[in-house]
């Protein structure tokens, strides 16, 4: 098995549309005003937005973005605008992530962990 796309919720497709272009996903799908579907720079992934009529509350889904160059690719979007709720950190887990909000509260977080991605040494073995 493999992770094909995940897929979040937007009041507002079009400009669901323009804040992941500006993130550095490819659109490879327009199909307004209901859904639109990215590829992401690196990796066979996918990633989509669909419309609804309005955002569930609470916590909702974390979606994590891999960057290695983590520090710079944050200073970039900064200067394009971005706005996040918190800059890069080294967390306890061995990741280093940046967090912020899409444009409809969909909680995205862009992260380099390296070799403890999927090899932490709390790992089971």
């Amino acid at each position: 098995m493999d992770l094909n796309q995940v897929t979040v919720p937007s009041t507002d497709v079009e400009r669901a549309i323009h804040f992941y272009q500006t993130l550095g996903l490819k659109l490879i799908v327009k199909a307004l005003p209901h859904y639109a579907r990215f590829e992401c720079p690196n990796g066979d992934a996918t990633f989509s937005v669909h419309q609804v009529e309005s955002i569930a509350e609470g916590e909702g889904v974390m979606v994590y973005f891999e960057e290695e160059d983590l520090d710079d690719y944050v200073s970039e979007l900064i200067l394009k605008g971005i706005n996040f709720d918190e800059l890069p950190e080294d967390r306890s887990w061995l990741w280093r992530e940046a967090r912020l909000k899409d444009p409809d509260g969909n909680r995205l977080v862009i992260y380099w962990a390296g070799k403890h991605r999927k090899r932490p040494p709390w790992r089971i073995k």
